[in-house]
């Protein structure tokens, strides 16, 4: 781990800010401090200056004065032709020249740092050498005063200090605060997903108000808790209709089974008054019924799993009308109007298994007609095929039309295991219709329940050839079936 990923955003962002902040305004300070001392040095050296230039006068007039008293507040210096000290002030009087050089011929005067023990003050002076003129001789002033130090006045270098001081601090400060602040919608987002579990998966992180890339992040974060929480309800969902399956699985096999138990259990326990054939009568219906619903959970797991036979183009009329014919024993009356061409491309053994389903349900919940059409409906592409297939039965209300299709589902009005169904044709039908891209659903009816299935036509019926057998040459077969 590198060192700078074992502190916090935070931290480590104040620390920057506060690092910036003290280099600033320290540098800062220092050209404060820098232009203070340039202007108070020029300030010395103007004045010095000018006190020499009176003194040069005074030379050039001859009204030089013993001392220079009237100077007693800098260092002064008459040195003649000869080199020797003619004149001082006070606090310079009786020492040595304090400086040899002297201005060029091309200047009037020339300025210097000197240090030395020999002046008023010890240490390093600004020195200001200027030429006197008199006649036939020149002479030399010298005017010094103390050098400014750095710091020019250590309360002036205390304040300067303290203020940058003060405002790093403050800028430091102000930086934390505004990376909290920014920062807090995070910890916001971080408490309340930590809080997120199995049993509250619609809690969502709180969006912050700035239009900033935390409030993005906010907003990914809830996507991805809602399409979290939407595979979860999924899951959940599927595991309930997984343990209802399975519930209903048992207790739709055990019934067939429990009644061929009993029957073998009566023939074991009265063998003189069973006959084998008379068993067989008896255990047969429960044998079809058990046979009937392994086939059609075989049959949903194959389509859970997309297994499907092989593709055809199939005359939904013809299939109708096959279908009809082959039924063994019909307990009603059936009225039908086939449009024949009506062609759709699929799974013949699954589009006739869910015929059957379809007119299972109708034959048992009809009172004495089942109403079966085959139809073109023009549309997109080649139009839709439809088929209808209805009862005059007590009908479906109409909150409870998705509810049949749901596996194992039997409602109490319409329908009793007694009935003869297990409750999974419907659904399989819906499957079988999806599976081809199209629909299975119930539509309002005047009387009974009315089932609409609706596949893609592979061809429009006016150009389509008529199909062989099981329908008529005309446009349309009605009537009985």
């Amino acid at each position: 781990m590198r060192l700078h990923d074992r502190f916090s955003i935070t931290f480590r962002i104040t620390l920057f800010t506060g690092l910036m902040a003290t280099f600033l305004c320290a540098l800062l300070a220092v050209s404060i401090m820098t232009g203070v001392h340039h202007w108070a040095s020029d300030d010395v050296e103007r004045e010095i200056s000018a006190a020499g230039g009176r003194v040069a006068v005074q030379i050039e007039r001859g009204e030089l004065t013993y001392p220079l008293d009237v100077y007693k507040s800098r260092d002064l210096q008459v040195v003649d032709p000869s080199g020797r000290v003619v004149a001082a002030t006070a606090n310079m009087r009786g020492k040595p020249r304090m400086a040899t050089f002297i201005p060029p011929d091309t200047r009037n005067s020339a300025t210097r740092i000197v240090c030395g023990d020999d002046f008023a003050v010890p240490g390093c002076n600004v020195v200001v050498a200027q030429w006197a003129h008199r006649p036939g001789q020149r002479w030399l002033v010298y005017s010094a005063a103390p050098q400014v130090p750095p710091w020019v006045d250590p309360w002036l270098a205390a304040l300067v200090g303290l203020s940058a001081a003060a405002l790093a601090g403050a800028i430091t400060y102000l930086g934390y605060r505004d990376v909290r602040a920014s920062l807090r919608p995070v910890d916001a987002i971080r408490g309340e997903l930590d809080e997120i579990n199995e049993t509250c998966p619609s809690r969502r992180v709180p969006m912050p108000s700035a239009q900033d890339e935390i409030r993005a992040m906010a907003e990914s974060v809830n996507r991805t808790l809602s399409r979290l929480d939407s595979a979860l309800q999924q899951v959940q969902s599927a595991l309930q209709h997984q343990r209802q399956f399975v519930s209903n699985a048992s207790h739709d096999l055990r019934t067939p089974i429990a009644a061929m138990r009993a029957e073998v259990e009566d023939g074991l326990l009265a063998p003189e008054e069973t006959s084998v054939p008379q068993l067989g009568e008896a255990i047969l219906p429960s044998l079809e019924r058990l046979e009937a619903i392994v086939h059609d959970l075989l049959t949903i797991e194959r389509l859970d799993h997309g297994v499907y036979g092989e593709q055809a183009t199939i005359d939904l009329a013809v299939l109708v009308a096959a279908e009809l014919r082959g039924r063994a024993q019909k307990t009603k009356r059936y009225e039908c109007a086939l449009k024949p061409g009506v062609i759709v491309a699929g799974d013949r053994v699954r589009l006739a298994r869910l015929l059957t389903s379809l007119f299972d349900n109708a034959e048992r919940h009809a009172r004495s007609t089942v109403s079966v059409s085959v139809r073109h409906e023009p549309g997109e592409g080649r139009g839709t095929a439809v088929l209808e297939v209805g009862d005059d039965g007590p009908g479906i209300d109409r909150d409870k039309r998705e509810m049949v299709f749901d596996r194992f589902t039997r409602l109490d009005a319409a329908r009793s295991r007694n009935a003869g169904g297990a409750g999974l044709g419907l659904s399989i039908a819906r499957q079988i219709a999806e599976a081809h891209g199209g629909s299975l659903r119930i539509e309002d009816s005047s009387v009974g329940a009315r089932f609409v299935m609706r596949l893609p036509a592979v061809c429009d019926p006016a150009t389509a050839a008529p199909a062989d057998g099981g329908v008529p040459s005309e446009n349309d077969s009605r009537g009985p079936c």
